[in-house]
């Protein structure tokens, strides 16, 4: 392909305009244009149904996840419920702690301090 460019220039030196740009550029441009007329004009080799993507199950990690999983119900289902329902409201449904204080009738701090200690909890059990 670069050979095909490089005897374009040879057998029409005219059609570089040096006022439009430098050589390398424009023989950088000319080689761009034939690479893509090239990949435009070839045949696919295989139809896109026929074509079977391999992905080897990642069943270490899926195992690690379904422990981590068991874990934090556990350590959910043993924590109080109110501390319990603050932490799934910041964490699934995306409530901030402002908006869970409203919704429970909570004071704020109170809140906050269930939630972190919910999160403390959840961390031990990790460590061990």
């Amino acid at each position: 392909m670069l050979q095909e460019v490089f005897i374009q220039l040879w057998r029409n030196p005219g059609l570089f305009d040096s006022s439009r740009g430098n050589l390398a550029a424009w023989l950088s441009v000319i080689a761009r244009n034939r690479a893509i007329d090239a990949l435009r004009k070839r045949r696919p080799e295989s139809e896109i149904d026929d074509i079977v993507i391999s992905v080897e199950p990642d069943l270490a990690g899926d195992a690690e996840r379904a422990r981590a999983m068991e874990k934090v119900r556990g350590t959910m289902g043993v924590m109080p419920s109110a501390q319990r329902s603050a932490l799934e409201m910041a964490y699934f449904e995306g409530l901030t702690h402002t908006e869970i204080a409203a919704k429970t009738g909570e004071p704020l701090g109170t809140v906050k301090t269930r939630i972190r200690a919910g999160l403390l909890q959840l961390r031990k059990a990790f460590q061990t």
